[in-house]
C-alpha cells in the first residue's frame, strides 16, 4: 500500500523536478518526433503532452501505475486538437496488442520500473513495422568518479523518488532489447548535480 509520501507527495515533488528547464529542453528535442498513434510509457504527470504535434500524431495512449500521476496528467496542457487517453497500467505488461502504436515514447521512465528489460521487450512488442523507440533517461555515467557517486547515494535516492534508480545503462538496455540505435545523444543535463544528470537520448527501430 502507498504511503501518504507516496499518495500526496511524491507525485508533485516529481512532477516539478522532472519539469526543470534541463529536462524540458530534452523533452522539446524528442517528443516532436513522434508519428501516428503514440504509446507514451510512465505518462506519470503529463509533462509530454504539450510537445507532441497534432498534425503528425493520432492520438496518444499514455500508461502509468500511478493513479496521482494519471489525475494530473488527464489535466495536464496539451495542444488543442491532441486526442490523448490515459490508462492504468505497467510497462512490463502492457495491456495492448501486438503492433498497436508507431511510435512508442518513454522518458524518465526505465530508471524506476522493476524490470527494465520487460518494459522495453514490451515497447518491442506492440511497436509496427518500420515505428520508432523514442527515449530519454538518466542513468549510469560512464565516468568513474560520478559512476561511484552514483553507487553511493542511490539506495538513500530510491527511497526519496520513488524507486528511481541512478545506475542502470540506458542505451546498452535498449540495443539488449533487439532494438537498432538510430540515433544517440548523451550528455550531462544542465544546472544538474552530475550523479544525477547523466541523460542519453535518442531513437531506435526494430532490428
Amino acid at each position: 500500500m502507498a504511503t501518504l509520501y507516496e499518495r500526496y507527495i511524491l507525485p508533485k515533488l516529481l512532477c516539478c523536478a522532472c519539469g526543470a528547464p534541463a529536462f524540458r529542453a530534452q523533452r522539446t528535442s524528442l517528443v516532436p518526433q513522434a508519428r501516428g498513434e503514440v504509446l507514451e510509457l510512465g505518462v506519470g504527470g503529463g509533462l509530454n503532452l504539450a510537445f507532441y504535434d497534432p498534425v503528425t500524431v493520432t492520438g496518444v495512449t499514455g500508461v502509468d501505475p500511478s493513479a496521482e500521476l494519471r489525475a494530473l496528467a488527464e489535466a495536464a496542457p496539451r495542444p488543442e486538437g491532441l486526442a490523448v487517453e490515459i490508462v492504468a497500467g505497467e510497462g512490463e505488461r502492457l495491456p495492448f496488442a501486438d503492433a498497436a502504436f508507431d511510435t512508442v515514447l518513454c522518458t524518465f521512465t526505465l530508471c524506476s520500473v522493476r524490470s527494465p528489460a520487460a518494459v522495453l521487450s514490451e515497447a518491442r512488442r506492440v511497436l509496427r513495422p518500420g515505428g520508432r523507440f523514442l527515449f530519454c533517461e538518466h542513468g549510469l555515467s560512464p565516468d568513474a568518479g560520478t559512476a561511484r557517486w552514483q553507487r553511493h547515494i542511490e539506495p538513500l535516492w530510491k527511497r526519496l523518488a520513488g524507486g528511481c534508480h541512478l545506475t542502470r545503462p540506458v542505451s546498452a538496455a535498449v540495443e539488449a532489447a533487439g532494438f537498432r540505435l538510430d540515433e544517440n545523444h548523451r550528455i550531462y543535463l544542465d544546472k544538474t548535480p552530475r550523479p544525477l544528470g547523466w541523460c542519453e537520448r535518442g531513437a531506435a527501430s526494430l532490428a
